[in-house]
């Protein structure tokens, strides 16, 4: 009977077929997968609900906007980079691109110019070591944002490579110049995102410096325990750049599956509840770095819980816990005070959702 209740909601979970919130939709169902796991086999804890193409591309449609416009204004806002409004928001819309979905290319163009302008106002600083406000974060974030943006290597990448090279040489890792959690902290994060712009921008002159950088990071990277969620998406996010063996990624894997909640979501901490920028960064890694199908039981999970908890404006939303350290701006995006936090967690909803898609050709509009 329980298991009849199930499938009732798996044909009608739709967003108001039960004449209820998205939110309230999700706990049913949540409730409804615990109810349905069958005595005789305590290790079943998940019964997976169907997603269609069309839920999805619609979701990710819904997403577009805001994130476009959060991208754009934010930038006419602040002179500097931000990894929140310009390196998610452009990492989630070029690949939404590539699954057939129009996209803004003149915003996404300016974007990737204000990330390298950014960057070029402090190239004299890289040359140097010394870097620029975010250290590590900002520069690993803004060279990410101009790999999906196809740039070129040229004298300020270089410039931001030396840097990550000699930048905390005497340390086996980079860390994160700040404790902003979830999106800055993670010294996992940090040696992810130097870790892949070295192997992305470096030249065949700095090879030996990456080298001497990436292989006690990767004996790290494969040693240390994760603490919390961004720690274990951002450990199997690395795995690929230091050449681990399958076993290692699959552990990865487990571990990551091990926690999904019964909601399909994953949350920052074990004693939080599920949340877009969690589920959104996890279901990420499981397909980028875990190789997980689109189909996989996890992965549909996961989807569902957020189709189910995207808000009408097409956005996710998700406090904040870190203490502002800049004067408070509006970016463009809603949500007040969370903007910054949810416009990062709504690409990495829209990012998730679109890798789960088969990518298309587009022909650019003229």
């Amino acid at each position: 009977m329980r298991k009849k209740v199930l499938l009732h909601l798996q044909k009608n979970a739709r967003r108001d077929s039960l004449g209820c919130s998205p939110m309230l939709l999700s706990i049913i169902i949540a409730c409804c997968r615990i109810l349905a796991v069958d005595e005789s086999a305590p290790e079943q804890t998940s019964v997976s609900i169907s997603v269609s193409e069309d839920e999805t591309r619609t979701a990710i449609q819904r997403a577009i906007p805001s994130l476009q416009q959060g991208a754009a204004v934010s930038a006419n806002e602040r002179k500097c980079f931000t990894c929140h409004s310009q390196a998610m928001p452009m990492i989630a819309l070029t690949e939404a691109a590539k699954r057939g979905f129009v996209v803004d290319q003149e915003n996404i163009q300016q974007q990737i110019q204000h990330t390298w302008d950014h960057l070029d106002n402090g190239k004299t600083d890289y040359q140097a070591g010394k870097g620029q406000g975010g250290q590590v974060m900002t520069a690993g974030y803004a060279m990410w944002t101009l790999e999906v943006g196809d740039w070129k290597s040229d004298e300020t990448t270089n410039a931001v490579i030396h840097y990550l090279v000699e930048y905390q040489h005497d340390r086996n890792r980079w860390l994160s110049s700040s404790q902003r959690l979830p999106s800055m902290g993670s010294p996992f994060t940090a040696t992810y995102v130097a870790l892949r712009a070295m192997s992305y921008f470096g030249t065949d002159e700095q090879k030996s410096g990456i080298t001497a950088r990436r292989d006690p990071a990767a004996k790290w990277v494969l040693e240390t325990e994760p603490i919390d969620t961004e720690d274990h998406v951002f450990q199997l996010r690395t795995l690929p750049y230091i050449d681990a063996s399958d076993d290692v990624r699959t552990k990865a894997v487990d571990a990551l599956l091990a926690k999904q909640r019964a909601d399909g979501g994953w949350s920052q901490t074990d004693d939080m509840t599920s949340d877009a920028y969690s589920s959104g960064s996890v279901l990420t890694a499981l397909q980028e770095a875990g190789n997980l199908p689109g189909d996989h039981s996890a992965i549909v999970d996961g989807c569902r819980y957020l189709i189910d908890s995207q808000l009408e404006d097409g956005t996710w939303r998700v406090g904040t816990h870190a203490k502002p350290i800049q004067t408070y701006y509006e970016s463009g995006f809603p949500h007040g005070k969370d903007q910054f936090i949810s416009i990062a967690a709504t690409a990495w909803a829209t990012l998730a959702l679109a890798e789960t898609l088969p990518e298309t050709k587009v022909e650019p509009r003229p």
